[in-house]
C-alpha cells in the first residue's frame, strides 16, 4: 500500500477506505439498494445541509457502482419538494415491476406533519444511472391508517407479488406500545388496500421501523427473488427497534393467507443481524450472482461536538452476502466476494501455538486497512469456567465484565485491532469458552474501553454467544479494520459484531494488529490469512478540512 493510499488520513483520521460515504454531511439508513441492468444502486437518508440529523430536511442520496466496492456519486435521487413529503424523504425501497421498471415507493411527511407513502419513477429508463426520478402526481398512495399516530407510519418494504397477481408490502407502524407491521395489497402498485389484520404484532416493543421481508433458501447459499413463494424457501421478517437494534425472525409465510408464523416469537434474545453499532439494515437480492445482500447504517460514537468538527456524520457497512445457515434457526452473513479486489500484502501462517498472555503481532500488512482471518483449536476444554446461569441472557454483561484485560482459563483469544505499539490502545475481539450443562459455549466480545484516548465518546463492549461446539470445530474470526470502523465475523459468519472507534495513537502507518492470548490455557492458531485493504473510490472529496 503505497503513501498516498494513506494520505487522506492525515486530514481525516476517521474516514474510511472501503466503507461507502458520502464526502460531507450527515447519512443514515440505506433506502432501495438494488440491481438494475447491471449497475448497482444505493440509495441512503441524507441531510446536504449538515452533519446532524435534522426531522425535515431529510432527502434520497444515490450513488452507482459496477462492483459493489467503487461508487460513484450522482444527484439526489429526492429532496422534499411536494406538499406530500415537504417536511423530509424518509426511508422506503425499490421494487422492479414487470417490464424491468424499478419504482421507489418511501415515506414523506407532508404538510401536517403526517407519514405517508408516495411513488417515484424514473425519469429515463435508458440512463444506466437511473439520474433523475419523478414523483407520482397522485401521492400519497397509502395514508396514515386510523387509530395511528401521525408519526407512526413509516418505512415500506420491498414489495413481492403472490399467487394472485396482487403486489404486497410491509409498512412499520405501532399502536399504543405495540409494534405493528401492517400489509397492504395491490393489483396495480397505485391503489393499496390495508389488510384487515395486522400482518405481525408485537406488545409492548414500541414502533417498528425499517422493517425488511424476504425469502431464503433452505438448502442453498444462494439468494432468492423477493416473489419466490415455494416450499423451497423460509422468510425472514426483520424490525428495527428504537434501541437502536435490528431483529430478525424465521418463519413461514402462507400466501393464501398472508399469514406469517415464525419459529420463534420476537423477544429480546431473538436473533440479531449484528450485536454492535448495526442499524436500519436492507437487504436486496442480486441476480448478477444470485444472492442476498444485506447493508446497513453504522452511526458515530463520537460527541456532536466532533461530527460538527469533522463536517460528516455515518458510515454504511460493508456489504454482506446472507443465507439461511444448515440448522434454520440463524442466518449467516460474510463480506461480498468483491473484496479480494482490495487486497494486496498477503499474509499467512498455519500452526502457531499461543502460550497464556502471549502476543503475536501481525507483520508486512497496514493495520489500520485490513482483512485478517484466522482460526483457533483448543485443548483441555474441560478447564473452562463454569457459566453463571445468570449471565446465558445477557452476554454484552459478561464481556463489558470480563473484558479483554480480565483474565480467564480458556480466553480471552483473538484479535488485538487498531493497537498502539504500547497497547495503551487497542480495540480487542476475542471468544471465551464457558462449560454449561456437560457441554460448551463461545462467547465473541468486541472490547470499545480502550480503544481510543479521547474522552467523551462511546466506548461500549458488545458480546453474542456464537453456535459452534469447540469439542468438533475450531473457532473462527474474519475481522475488517477500517479506520474507525471494525466488522466481525465469528463463527463463519454466524454472529457479527460491528464497532466505531476513534484512536489517536493507533491511526495511519502508527497503528498495528496482533493475535494474543490471555487465558491460562494455550489455544493454537490453526490458520491465519491478511491482508492489506486498498482504498476504493468513494465519493471521497479528500479537501475536507479536519480539526479533530
Amino acid at each position: 500500500m503505497t503513501d498516498s493510499d494513506l494520505a487522506f488520513s492525515s486530514k481525516q483520521l476517521y474516514r474510511t477506505a472501503f466503507h461507502f460515504q458520502p464526502p460531507k454531511n450527515w447519512m443514515n439508513d440505506p433506502n432501495g439498494p438494488m440491481c438494475f441492468n447491471g449497475v448497482y444502486h444505493l440509495f441512503y437518508q441524507y441531510n446536504p445541509y449538515g452533519p446532524i440529523f435534522t426531522f425535515d430536511q431529510m432527502h434520497w442520496g444515490h450513488s452507482v457502482s459496477h462492483d459493489l466496492i467503487n461508487w460513484i456519486p450522482v444527484d439526489h435521487a429526492m429532496a422534499p419538494t411536494e406538499p406530500f413529503d415537504i417536511n423530509s424523504c424518509y426511508s422506503g425501497s425499490v421494487t422492479i415491476l414487470p417490464g424491468n421498471k424499478p419504482v421507489m415507493m418511501y415515506t414523506g411527511v407532508d404538510s401536517e406533519k403526517r407519514q405517508v407513502q408516495n411513488l417515484a419513477f424514473p425519469k429515463d429508463l435508458s440512463d444506466p444511472y437511473l439520474r433523475e426520478w419523478i414523483k407520482y402526481t397522485g401521492n400519497p398512495v397509502i395514508e396514515v391508517p386510523d387509530g395511528i399516530q401521525p408519526g407512526d407510519f413509516r418505512d415500506p418494504t420491498t414489495a413481492w407479488v403472490s399467487e394472485d397477481g396482487k403486489w404486497r408490502i410491509i409498512v412499520g407502524s405501532r399502536k399504543d406500545k405495540d409494534g405493528i407491521a401492517f400489509l397492504y395489497r395491490s393489483e396495480d402498485f397505485i391503489s393499496w388496500t390495508k389488510s384487515d389484520s395486522s400482518f405481525y404484532k408485537v406488545a409492548g416493543i414500541g414502533i417498528w421501523e425499517c422493517p425488511d421481508f424476504f425469502p431464503v433458501s433452505v438448502d442453498s447459499k444462494e439468494g432468492v427473488d423477493a416473489s419466490v413463494l415455494n416450499s423451497s424457501v423460509k422468510h425472514v421478517l426483520k424490525l428495527g427497534l428504537m434501541d437502536g437494534k435490528d431483529y430478525y425472525m424465521i418463519g413461514n409465510y402462507s400466501y393464501e393467507k398472508d399469514n406469517y408464523a415464525p419459529q420463534n416469537e420476537l423477544t429480546l434474545t431473538t436473533p440479531r443481524f449484528d450485536h454492535g453499532k448495526y442499524y436500519g439494515s436492507k437487504s436486496f437480492f442480486d441476480p448478477i450472482k444470485n444472492r442476498r445482500i444485506l447493508i446497513a447504517w453504522v452511526n458515530e460514537c463520537d460527541s456532536e461536538a466532533d461530527v460538527i468538527a469533522k463536517g460528516w456524520s455515518g458510515l454504511q457497512s460493508f456489504p454482506r452476502s446472507l443465507w439461511l445457515d444448515q440448522n434454520q434457526k440463524q442466518l449467516v452473513q460474510w463480506p461480498i466476494e468483491e473484496i479480494k479486489m482490495l487486497h494486496e500484502n498477503e499474509v499467512c501462517f498455519r500452526n502457531k501455538k499461543l502460550e497464556g498472555g502471549s502476543l503475536h503481532e501481525i507483520l508486512g500488512i497496514t493495520a489500520s486497512q485490513a482483512d485478517v482471518t484466522i482460526s483457533f483449536k483448543l485443548s483441555n476444554l474441560e478447564e473452562a469456567e463454569e457459566l453463571d446461569p445468570s449471565w446465558i441472557d445477557d452476554p454484552r454483561l459478561i464481556c463489558s465484565e470480563k473484558d479483554a484485560s480480565n483474565k480467564g482459563k480458556i480466553g480471552p483469544f483473538g484479535l488485538l485491532a487498531l493497537a498502539s505499539h504500547d497497547l495503551t490502545e487497542q480495540t480487542a475481539i476475542f471468544f471465551r469458552v464457558f462449560q454449561k450443562n456437560g457441554g460448551y459455549v463461545v462467547l465473541m466480545c468486541s472490547d470499545q474501553s480502550r480503544s481510543s484516548t479521547k474522552n467523551e465518546i462511546e466506548k461500549t463492549s458488545y458480546g453474542a454467544f456464537v453456535d459452534v461446539d469447540p469439542q468438533q470445530d475450531e473457532i473462527s474470526l474474519r475481522t475488517l479494520i477500517d479506520h474507525s470502523i471494525v466488522e466481525s465475523f465469528g463463527g463463519g459468519g454466524k454472529t457479527c459484531i460491528t464497532a466505531r472507534v476513534y484512536p489517536t495513537l493507533a491511526i495511519g502507518n502508527e497503528a498495528r494488529l496482533f493475535a494474543f492470548n490471555d487465558g491460562t490455557e494455550s489455544v493454537v492458531i490453526s490458520e491465519l490469512s491478511a491482508w492489506s485493504v486498498k482504498k476504493a473510490l468513494i465519493n471521497v472529496d479528500e479537501t475536507i478540512s479536519d480539526t479533530n
